[in-house]
């Protein structure tokens, strides 16, 4: 007979209560060793945190030059002197664009080209951190200051922006003929963040003649259309108009009141009427047949503009979720409907003298104009950059992105087509889609990515290390026809 060799007991080895295991009892060895290397194993291992890349001497010393310009700016609000409140300006505007371009080549135009989207959710800047949630509280804070406390008293005071507003009078009045006031100043910042910002961007994506021609397209579009163009206009004693915004985006552009002001206003007014309405209702069809929304929203907008060019570090943080997309469809759409229906209303009350609906129209526009014009657009739709991403309000609330993505949905020829059998599932695709589109997905499977969200920045192409994802305006027969190569149903290699 065969003797049963005891071995010593760990505590880990006795029963529940801690009793020795019975005399003639053989043990568990599979246990005994489980139970030897698991003591001997954290449980809970954590992973260290990879350090962040230090920045150089010379990168922080055009910081440094960017913050010198933000403390100029700060001590021009302050300064209650005249004279010094427009040096304060434009030492301000100097060293913010010295400052902003010089760091923007160390960064990106001094370093191999291509997409560098490292460490982003691992800076507090960009990854919703201390850092990015104050910036996102000033800018927050700067729309609600301008929209609703910058107004000019009557007697050429601005509120809490009245030293920068005068700080251009200058400048206004050569561009303009006229004194500045809130909505020059806002313009002229606007422009800049487009303008600077647009040279980080024709640093970064210098590999991709796609995305230069796009951001050189952006910065044209806002600087001459949507400022000197304006300016020129007031300066000969025009209406200011922009040409670069249409219905229903400026929405009051095709209201009656504003149709009979610039068709009073003589040749001129009768053109922007014109151009306005073509622009809308039928060029605005024609183009998104050939070109999808990408025409508009990533080349000419000037929402789109400072999306695509001071948005560009905050787009990976885009919802990709399917509830994010639930109240997309839940917004936006509304939000069409009920602009056309305002439009409607107005022409209606206008045709009857005002005597069937009264001010209804009226009041409908105004409230329409503070919740969506201001609050949406502005306070949430750049406010929130740097917390939701830079396409809040194009995603969300914007019109014409709504009546864009219909028409690019069911009747464009535009589509992003996957070629599924390359696809090695990095997720680079869905990382900087800026509008909340999971394309992986899109491209795992080998199927079109047809979107009415899409705005055909091309980002998910050049982030794409494979080649997987190519732009086209193709035929619309078999638009919606996947990868011919390789179907993800095709590959049983684990069944």
């Amino acid at each position: 007979m065969n003797k049963i060799v005891r071995l010593p007991l760990s505590f880990s080895e006795r029963g529940p209560g801690g009793e020795a295991p019975r005399q003639n009892e053989v043990p568990d060895f599979s246990t005994l060793a489980r139970n030897t290397i698991t003591s001997r194993i954290p449980m809970t291992p954590t992973l260290a945190t990879p350090p962040l890349p230090t920045s150089s001497p010379a990168e922080k010393l055009t910081l440094a030059v960017v913050a010198g310009g933000l403390l100029a700016l700060l001590l021009g609000l302050a300064d209650g002197d005249a004279g010094r409140q427009q040096t304060w300006l434009y030492l301000a505007l100097g060293l913010v664009s010295a400052g902003t371009l010089a760091w923007s080549w160390l960064k990106f135009g001094s370093k191999p080209a291509g997409v560098q989207q490292n460490n982003l959710w691992l800076r507090s800047s960009t990854g919703r951190g201390g850092v990015a949630w104050v910036t996102g509280i000033v800018l927050t804070g700067f729309y609600v200051v301008l929209y609703w406390y910058s107004s000019d008293n009557g007697q050429g005071n601005f509120g809490p922006l009245n030293n920068l507003v005068h700080g251009l009078d200058s400048f206004s009045q050569w561009l303009r003929a006229r004194p500045a006031d809130q909505w020059f100043l806002y313009g002229t910042f606007y422009t800049l963040a487009i303008l600077l910002m647009g040279g980080r961007v024709l640093w970064k994506y210098r590999h991709s003649r796609y995305h230069l021609i796009r951001t050189v397209s952006v910065m044209f579009f806002q600087l001459g259309f949507a400022y000197i163009i304006p300016g020129l206009l007031q300066f000969f004693q025009q209406p200011e108009f922009y040409f670069s915004y249409f219905w229903p985006l400026k929405y009051d552009y095709l209201f009656p009141g504003t149709v009979t002001s610039l068709v009073q206003n003589g040749g001129l007014g009768v053109f922007m009427v014109f151009w306005g309405a073509v622009m809308s209702l039928l060029a605005t069809p024609v183009l998104t047949y050939f070109y999808g929304k990408r025409w508009y929203c990533s080349w000419v907008c000037g929402c789109g503009g400072l999306a695509e060019t001071a948005g560009d570090p905050y787009r990976h943080l885009s919802d990709k979720s399917r509830e994010a997309w639930r109240w997309e469809v839940r917004l936006i759409y509304p939000i069409l409907a009920l602009i056309i229906a305002i439009t409607v209303l107005l022409w209606v009350n206008f045709a009857t003298g005002s005597t069937l609906l009264g001010e209804v129209g009226d009041v409908a526009a105004k409230w329409y104009g503070f919740a969506i014009g201001a609050v949406f657009s502005g306070v949430i739709g750049v406010g929130f950059y740097p917390i939701l991403g830079n396409r809040v309000w194009c995603r969300f609330g914007c019109p014409m992105a709504a009546y864009l993505g219909l028409l690019q949905k069911h009747f464009s020829r535009f589509r992003i087509t996957t070629n599924g059998g390359q696809c090695i599932s990095c997720g680079n695709c869905s990382n900087v889609c800026e509008m909340g589109i999971d394309v992986k997905q899109y491209a795992q499977r080998g199927e079109p990515i047809i979107r009415a969200s899409c705005v055909g920045c091309g980002m998910c192409s050049t982030a794409c290390p494979r080649g997987v994802l190519n732009l086209e305006n193709g035929p619309r027969e078999g638009r919606y026809q996947g990868s011919q190569l390789i179907h993800a149903d095709s590959l049983r290699i684990l069944s």
